[in-house]
């Protein structure tokens, strides 16, 4: 059985043509939108479309709407898109063969053009690379939304995913560092219909950043602070050997320098045990 989970939060306009388009498309699916607190009509609209829908009295984020979702769901095989109409129904089946071919996950690329900006694509195209470095396997889009996965290893993951928007890209690190297949599907997106987009460039560029912290951290921690550790111990060594040459003597800056390379790298050791810890097998 397949579950069809949409995140929505004031998408009604979209809804109204998306519902009745995937229950001709996927009439044995379960199709479950999760009310993220919407003040639009979207839990009477669910109603009338004869689809379940989970609704909460507040806004929790996107990321706690697809944990309530995955939680409800009853299908083996879970399938997140958005709610605004960008995504293709149609792209369904290609995500469910990758899974029919052994695959754990299988997530819808977006291409260039589908990038909500020249801004978002940048750092979409950075977000890629970097999780490319630090997997070791192409990474072709770490923060799709769209994406089908078996729904017993995506439950395993549900206490690591933030409440926000990043939930694609901790999911998609999480099934890399348990070694379980992720594939791409190249999709084609559409324009997004309903209010306008809920990630507010100023407000969100911080979180952003953070993602690539979190993107190193989530994985390998080790990859992240032996790098740092490594530059600390390097300034500490150019500042010795410049106050050794200039000065003659060793000074306080060389050996806190150094001891902040020994105290980093010790604490990359203490994550990357922490990390392997979140990440065992409960089975």
């Amino acid at each position: 059985m397949i579950s069809i989970i949409l995140p929505a939060k004031n998408e009604a306009v979209a809804l109204a043509e998306l519902l009745p388009h995937l229950r001709s498309l996927q009439p044995e699916a379960e199709i479950i939108v999760v009310d993220d607190g919407s003040s639009d009509d979207t839990a009477a609209l669910c109603l009338r479309h004869d689809v379940q829908c989970l609704s909460s009295p507040y806004s929790m984020g996107n990321g706690a709407a697809v944990k309530r979702g995955a939680r409800a769901a009853r299908g083996d095989v879970l399938v997140f898109m958005d709610a605004d109409g960008q995504h293709d129904p149609n792209d369904i089946p290609k995500l469910l063969a990758k899974l029919d071919d052994g695959f754990d996950m299988a997530v819808g690329a977006r291409d260039w053009e589908g990038q909500a900006g020249v801004g978002r694509g940048v750092a979409n195209g950075f977000y890629n690379w970097l999780a490319s470095r630090i997997t070791g396997h192409r990474v072709r889009d770490l923060t799709s939304g769209f994406r089908a996965v078996r729904a017993d290893k995506f439950r395993q993951f549900l206490y690591l995913l933030p409440n926000g928007f990043s939930y694609p890209t901790t999911s998609t690190m999480a099934f890399f560092r348990s070694a379980y297949g992720v594939a791409y599907v190249p999709i084609k997106v559409g324009q997004r219909d309903g209010t306008t987009s809920h990630i507010k460039p100023m407000r969100d560029g911080l979180r952003f950043l953070l993602i690539i912290f979190k993107i190193a951290t989530l994985y390998s921690p080790l990859k992240l602070f032996v790098p740092a550790s490594g530059v600390f111990f390097a300034l500490g060594c150019i500042n010795y050997g410049f106050t050794a040459y200039a000065y003659g003597r060793l000074t306080n800056m060389s050996t806190l320098l150094w001891s902040a390379a020994v105290i980093v790298f010790l604490i990359g050791l203490v994550s990357e045990q922490i990390t392997g810890l979140l990440y065992r097998s409960d089975e």
